[in-house]
This record gives structure tokens, C-alpha cells and sequence, in this order.
């Protein structure tokens, strides 16, 4: 399971992704203009892959940003 989902996010990008992510999720209840409802769902992504610690994108492309432990 580790192969498919490595920890490839530096943990200050995962706080930025979760923060993202909430901050899009809250249009849905207090959006500025109706519609934006919609967008607010795109939340879900980056607060999921901050939550988990891996972007499947990261993964597809060999990219990794977190620190480099032994």
C-alpha cells in the first residue's frame, strides 16, 4: 500500500493543502455568490491529499517534496 499512496508532501505543503481545501469547502455555506457552491467542492482534493500525505500527481511524476530521512 505504501507504493501506491508514498508520503511525498513536505508537511508545511499538507497545512497549506488542508487550509486550501477548508477554505474552498466553506463556499458551500457562506459563498459570495451563488455558484460558487460548485467550486467549493473542488476543496475535497487538496484537503484529502493533505490529510493523507500523498498527491497522486506527485506520485505519476517522480516529484516529492517532503525531507529527504533516513
Amino acid at each position: 500500500m505504501s507504493n501506491m499512496l508514498p508520503n511525498n508532501e513536505h508537511p508545511i505543503e499538507r497545512v497549506v493543502r488542508v487550509v486550501l481545501g477548508l477554505g474552498l469547502l466553506s463556499l458551500l455555506v457562506v459563498g459570495p455568490v451563488p455558484g460558487w457552491g460548485l467550486v467549493g467542492l473542488i476543496g475535497v482534493v487538496p484537503l484529502a491529499t493533505g490529510a493523507i500525505g500523498s498527491c497522486p500527481i506527485y506520485t505519476v511524476l517522480g516529484i516529492s517534496t517532503a525531507s529527504k530521512e533516513t
